[in-house]
């Protein structure tokens, strides 16, 4: 039996594998559990984990790149909607996303995921490109942030980063930036009243983001290491299904009525509500499901200068865990 380490954020997708209701068959795993941020850059830099929870984007630009040390499985532990993630001056005239045209907008990091995203659709929607914007790069609340992986941007995008003894949230409470696009709120946001959400009421604006595109954002995918995978070529299959096996478990979770398994009085009319909008299955896993999420994705880094070509599903996902099995 293989004894692996696998990291991963603790969530209802993943509880049940952590707690040994679901196991990964011929495997003994020893969980690492951490902020995203924090197991992205001991994967990518170091290659400290056996199977480890990836950004998408940076799985994407590593593997366009031919510097993947990890081989992707379908299954997508983070999804989110971004127009919440948007987050500008009230003093500065933008009441639209076309009004974000030409201002100072900060970034996390450019090729992190949600970023690629907003820009996607901010492309897509509203007719802003990415060249339309300056861009600034550095930590959300952390000075001093290093960038994932260096980039090589066409030189007509323009991006530069922030002083390292600058945090985008500062400077967006000073009023340094227009802008910025984070995944979660600025510490400035509900302090300062200057700085609110783009989009206020996101959630009416992200269903129909939906109703029209079908699209619900992929934002992390489970690796394993490309070397383990040559060597035990059955691998990929077992982990994707455990891991499909332990949102099974999730999806169960939020339907028990009799004593409610999650902290919301209304979570089954809540649960009825997304499915009537998304379909039964709305948090898909599998390369079939997530075809269109993943071209939109490839789409929007070309467009972002991320990666020159589109790059072959084969390259960024196992190929055994192509097929559709039942578990």
């Amino acid at each position: 039996m293989l004894e692996l380490s696998l990291a991963c954020q603790i969530t209802d997708r993943t509880r049940a594998l952590i707690d040994g209701r679901v196991s990964v068959g011929g495997c003994r795993i020893n969980f690492v559990h951490g902020p995203a941020e924090e197991l992205f850059q001991r994967a990518f830099r170091h290659e400290e984990f056996d199977i480890s929870e990836l950004s998408l984007g940076t799985h994407l630009l590593t593997t366009a790149r031919g510097q993947s040390r990890y081989i992707g499985v379908p299954a997508f532990v983070s999804r989110s909607f971004r127009h919440s993630a948007i987050y500008v001056r009230a003093d500065r005239g933008i009441d639209s996303a076309e009004a974000l045209r030409g201002r100072r907008i900060g970034v996390p990091d450019f090729q992190q995921t949600a970023g690629v995203w907003v820009r996607g659709f901010l492309d897509d929607e509203h007719g802003v490109r990415t060249r339309d914007v300056h861009w600034f790069t550095g930590g959300l609340e952390q000075a001093g942030r290093e960038v994932r992986m260096p980039l090589d941007l066409p030189g007509d995008i323009s991006i530069a980063p922030i002083d390292s003894g600058a945090t985008l949230s500062k400077l967006l409470d000073a009023g340094d930036v227009d802008a910025i696009i984070a995944p979660r709120p600025p510490s400035c946001f509900g302090r300062n009243p200057n700085v609110r959400r783009l989009f206020p009421h996101f959630r009416e604006a992200e269903e129909a983001y939906f109703t029209k595109t079908r699209l619900f954002p992929p934002m992390h995918t489970i690796g394993i290491r490309r070397s383990l995978v040559e060597r035990y070529p059955w691998l990929p299959v077992n982990v994707f299904a455990a891991f499909v096996k332990a949102k099974e478990a999730a999806m169960t979770e939020l339907t028990i009525t009799d004593t409610l398994r999650i902290t919301h009085p209304w979570i089954n009319a809540e649960v009825d509500r997304v499915k009537a909008l998304m379909g039964d299955d709305y948090w898909r896993y599998g390369l079939d499901a997530n075809r269109p999420e993943l071209a939109a994705l490839q789409r929007y880094a070309r467009t972002d200068g991320l990666i020159g070509q589109e790059v072959p599903l084969d390259q960024l996902f196992a190929a055994t865990t192509f097929d559709g099995f039942n578990f």
